[in-house]
């Protein structure tokens, strides 16, 4: 792995070097633009206006507007001392319980493992964070922006997870047409809690795949193949308006084959004579298909 930061965690006063890593990597297929006349990729430049040139890095400060057309000017050397980064150092402020953080909060996570010195600082935060079941909460600086951060142990490794603060996190009641209060059918819910149930399972993560992703990768070996690329046609689906119904559809294609089975005999003395049945049909194109005797 790439090192991309260098420093310390420090709580009370031990400090404990550490490198950080990306623990994450952005697997989008990156395409770029392309002039459609010529097949050429468009290059993309920073240019001044006034000066009517290409404007290189070394050229380039950065400025805050108070007022229109008018800046406070920073280089990035003062930016970084106002942020701290200069001390490279993650602070832990408190300890807290991992339950305590809503997700909403969560945004980059990053691995930290040992510096060149301090392993055995490293092993004691490690197995204390992992003994007490807390996670530390830290301030940071990274790349002039200054963050809060989660510490905490990934298997066998200490891992940091970049956070909001309050002020950027937006309130709830920003979001229109919110009800006031629950107002549900009790038979619904009831209904729902049992999908809920029949659909809950260990969280696997190997099993979820990006399709989209997938999909275009296919199509992109297809392409160079020579091969003509068709979309397949969405799947058509039900407009199923009454909500007792959906549910219900739901909970028969939620069900395993045997489950299903034992409850088409229960119905039996219900069903019409030609094996109609006063059950709707599930939704086409919703997961397995509706199973039954």
């Amino acid at each position: 792995m790439h090192t991309i930061w260098k420093g310390a965690i420090s709580f009370g006063l031990v400090h404990v070097p550490v490198r950080m890593y990306a623990a994450t990597e952005d697997r989008d297929i990156s395409m770029r633009y392309i002039h459609k006349a010529c097949s050429t990729p468009l290059n993309y430049v920073r240019t001044c206006p006034t000066c009517n040139k290409e404007v290189g890095w070394e050229e380039i400060s950065r400025g805050y507007e108070y007022e229109p057309g008018r800046f406070v000017l920073f280089e990035k050397e003062e930016l970084d001392a106002l942020g701290g980064e200069a001390t490279r150092e993650i602070k832990i402020l408190d300890f807290v319980d991992l339950s305590e953080i809503d997700p909403v909060y969560f945004q980059k996570t990053y691995y930290l493992g040992p510096g060149d010195t301090g392993a055995g600082a490293y092993s004691l935060l490690l197995e204390s964070i992992r003994q007490t079941g807390k996670i530390g909460i830290a301030s940071v600086t990274l790349r002039s922006k200054s963050s809060l951060a989660a510490i905490r142990v990934i298997d066998r490794c200490i891992a940091m997870e970049t956070i909001f603060y309050p002020d950027e996190i937006r309130a709830v009641s920003q979001v229109p047409s919110l009800p006031e209060a629950a107002n549900v059918n009790d038979k619904e819910l009831e209904m729902a809690k049992m999908l809920i149930d029949q659909l809950s399972s260990p969280f696997e993560p190997e099993k979820y795949k990006d399709t989209y992703r997938e999909a275009v990768m296919s199509a992109i070996e297809r392409k160079i193949a020579g091969e003509e690329v068709r979309a397949a046609p969405a799947p058509e689906r039900a407009n199923v308006i009454d909500l007792m119904a959906a549910l219900q559809a739901s909970l028969d294609a939620a069900k395993p084959a045997d489950a299903a089975s034992a409850t088409g005999k229960k119905k039996g003395g219900k069903k019409k004579s030609g094996g109609d049945s006063d059950t709707p049909a599930a939704p086409r194109g919703k997961g397995r298909g509706r199973t039954g005797s």
